[in-house]
């Protein structure tokens, strides 16, 4: 393994994502969370399995899939971490809504300034040592009937490269779209039933040493840069896919 580690280490150059900012500590959050997250775990129908993957530590990266737009709070309070997410510049035009978004710990993120940006932006979350919520998916769902889940985009894999000893949590979830459809409730309806399930994280360098060899990155190394970026994009997407692929065994429809 630290063969595998340190010839990952000397392709830096091509997988290193630049933090964008300082990520800023909104103490209400911490408050939102204790108060509502033990309330809903308790009077709302929710099922939570698979509690015990969720690492120990702080800094990890918990990957979903995407129904509805209560998903983020779902998982805040039902995974007991402080889980920041991104979340698109049109959320904080509204007065209200945006200062719920900050003092959930939500970061503003400009849709104009392209996938690289937001990378960053994700970027300073984990390099705080904080916990990543993501939707691999990209987007939420559009279908009007299952399945719902779609291809994954290759955002997560890049972000588990360039952290590879942070653990990536596979994260499914069902019944949101019940509580609250997109545009057709305008209210979320919490009596209905929710099933959140985490499985075992996947992290990095121990993903690539089943998918690649010490021999092959120092190889690689010695290739020019559109060759090294061809071949590391194969590598995000088979763990994108492979991403994916535990979030619908876990129960995403």
């Amino acid at each position: 393994m630290e063969g595998l580690e340190q010839a990952w280490l000397d392709l830096e150059d091509y997988w290193r994502i630049e933090p964008s900012a300082t990520l800023k500590n909104h103490r209400t959050y911490d408050l939102l969370r204790w108060v509502l997250g033990p309330l809903c775990r308790v009077f709302l129908p929710w099922r939570i399995i698979g509690v015990q993957h969720i690492p120990k530590g702080k800094q990890m990266i918990i990957a979903a899939n995407h129904l509805s737009h209560i998903d983020p709070v779902v998982i805040i309070l039902s995974g007991r971490k402080k889980i920041h997410y991104l979340a698109k510049d049109g959320h904080f035009s509204n007065f209200f809504v945006r200062n719920f978004m900050h003092l959930t710990g939500q970061i503003e993120t400009n849709r104009e300034t392209g996938g690289d940006q937001a990378l960053a932006s994700a970027a300073t979350i984990v390099a705080a040592g904080s916990t990543l919520g993501i939707f691999p998916e990209g987007t939420r769902s559009r279908n009007t009937s299952p399945p719902f889940l779609l291809k994954g985009k290759t955002g997560a894999a890049r972000l588990a490269a360039a952290y590879p000893n942070v653990p990536v949590v596979p994260t499914a979830h069902h019944g949101t779209r019940d509580v609250m459809a997109p545009i057709i409730h305008k209210l979320p309806r919490l009596w209905r039933r929710v099933t959140i399930s985490y499985g075992k994280p996947l992290i990095w360098l121990e993903w690539l040493e089943n998918n690649s060899s010490t021999e092959q990155l120092v190889s690689l190394a010695e290739k020019d840069e559109e060759h090294i970026k061809a071949e590391l994009g194969k590598l995000y997407r088979t763990f994108t896919d492979e991403l994916m692929h535990h979030i619908k065994v876990l129960g995403a429809p």
